[in-house]
């Protein structure tokens, strides 16, 4: 089992509880949120996680500002994030915004895995 805490934020439930439990099943100890100025009390509160899944597009808020309040962080900067959007030509600005890969929905999830592996490995 992989032992790696994965959080994902994203505002569509079926989203979170889908690639949730397509991630647990993989061995992955997931916790989701749907706002993304929840990450930032988690990271302070909790264990970091390996890696964070974040939708670009967010109710109310820009997955892009949460990803740069991550990278300025010193405490988060070295958390990979993986940005997710339906807007497929919006990989360029989730990587200027200091993602560390982008993936574009709808996606499946043997690609969701691998990107993964190749995070925390």
């Amino acid at each position: 089992m992989n032992s790696k805490k994965i959080a994902i934020i994203d505002d569509d439930v079926a989203i979170r509880d889908s690639l949730g439990a397509m991630l647990d099943l993989e061995g992955y100890e997931v916790d989701t949120f749907e706002r993304g100025s929840d990450i930032f009390d988690y990271v302070k509160l909790a264990e970091m996680p390996n890696v964070i899944l974040l939708d670009m597009w967010l109710s109310g808020e820009d997955g892009r500002d949460i990803c740069r309040k991550l990278k300025e962080d010193e405490g988060t900067k070295h958390i990979p994030v993986v940005m997710m959007s339906a807007s497929r030509g919006l990989g360029h600005t989730a990587i200027e915004s200091g993602a560390n890969s982008f993936i574009a929905k709808p996606f499946e999830i043997e690609d969701i895995i691998s990107r993964l592996h190749e995070l925390t490995s």
